[in-house]
């Protein structure tokens, strides 16, 4: 069957094959998209049959899907954190759902809006929250320490540069917009061999702390753990390996039997609450990656919830912890 419904000129989801393949959406079923964002995974679910709950913390993507609630029956919109995924659902009418959807990340629009401030593309004001609550790219720029934005850009970034970038800004600060920023990262930053522009890995840390990426993932898991029936879905596209590490670990741990060690074995085994439905990390196909550039660092990973207990999660032990110092709350 194919999946190509998203009409022209719309948002074409990342893996929307492999998505709807390993979360099998059936008509009379009610799925959880916690990250709407241009709503392609939704379009697609309701076109199955299925009714879905879009989640979404951007005020742009509520407006999306408040327009296709009109075009489309069976969908309810909730504005929110995927992180609380479970409280939005219950919110909604229901305990249970028959599966869950996660795209993980910055949606196209968000990177095509220029005044969000998530692209140096554009010159714009050095914002890159996804809800507008909070603070800014630019009070996380502007205000934290050295050694807070160096830990910053090398864990959540990976960049290497980390140190000296950190430095940099500290001595040129305040910035404002993202051209600013983006400029200074290229005086400071070689141009890598493959491309990327030297400011990526930067911007990308920033908003990842921003917006609370990672820990609103481990939430989200946590969430998904509690919500879903049994034989109920889990789908999880990522974009990061940080992001992909998560998904990764949190499944792995509740996707094996806990029979303790050789040295203290558990008498009854318990059964793990999930079981998976990819061996290991499904990738995006060559065609969709020749067209759809930003799919090619997609990762989808899939799992079906058995009728066994939750395993309790503390979300901050799945997330690498940054702290910095003088960002304003």
């Amino acid at each position: 069957m194919t999946w190509e419904i998203t009409p022209p000129g719309a948002h074409t989801p990342v893996m929307l094959r492999e998505v709807m393949e390993t979360l099998a959406p059936q008509p009379g079923e009610t799925i959880v998209d916690g990250t709407f964002g241009g709503g392609g995974y939704t379009r697609a679910i309701l076109a199955a049959g299925a009714a879905v709950i879009a989640i979404d913390r951007d005020p742009a993507a509520i407006a999306r899907a408040a327009t296709l609630a009109t075009e489309m029956q069976g969908l309810t919109v909730a504005e929110g954190r995927f992180g609380a995924l479970d409280d939005l659902a219950r919110a909604a009418g229901h305990d249970k759902v028959d599966g869950i959807v996660l795209d993980i990340g910055v949606s196209s629009f968000q990177f095509d809006e220029a005044d969000r401030g998530f692209s140096f593309r554009f010159d714009a004001p050095l914002d890159m929250r996804m809800g507008g609550e909070g603070p800014s790219a630019a009070d996380f720029v502007n205000h934290a320490d050295e050694s807070g934005l160096a830990h910053l850009f090398r864990t959540y970034g990976e960049e290497r540069r980390a140190g000296a970038l950190a430095r940099a800004i500290v001595a040129d600060r305040p910035f404002h917009t993202t051209l600013e920023l983006a400029s200074l990262c290229e005086r400071v930053i070689r141009a890598s061999r493959d491309g990327i522009h030297p400011a990526t890995r930067a911007f990308q840390a920033l908003r990842i702390a921003v917006n609370d990426e990672l820990a609103e993932l481990a939430s989200a898991l946590r969430a998904a753990q509690e919500i879903l029936r049994e034989g109920g879905r889990l789908v999880v596209v990522s974009f990061h390996s940080l992001e992909d590490r998560i998904v990764k670990r949190f499944l792995a741990d509740r996707t094996k039997v806990q029979a303790g060690s050789r040295h203290a074995p558990v008498a009854n085994p318990a059964e793990p609450p999930f079981s998976s439905l990819t061996r290991k990390a499904l990738l995006p196909a060559e065609d969709e990656t020749r067209v759809n550039p930003r799919a090619r660092s997609a990762k989808l990973r899939a799992a079906l919830r058995t009728g066994a207990p939750s395993i309790p999660l503390d979300p901050a032990t799945l997330v690498p912890a940054v702290r910095l110092k003088g960002v304003p709350s």
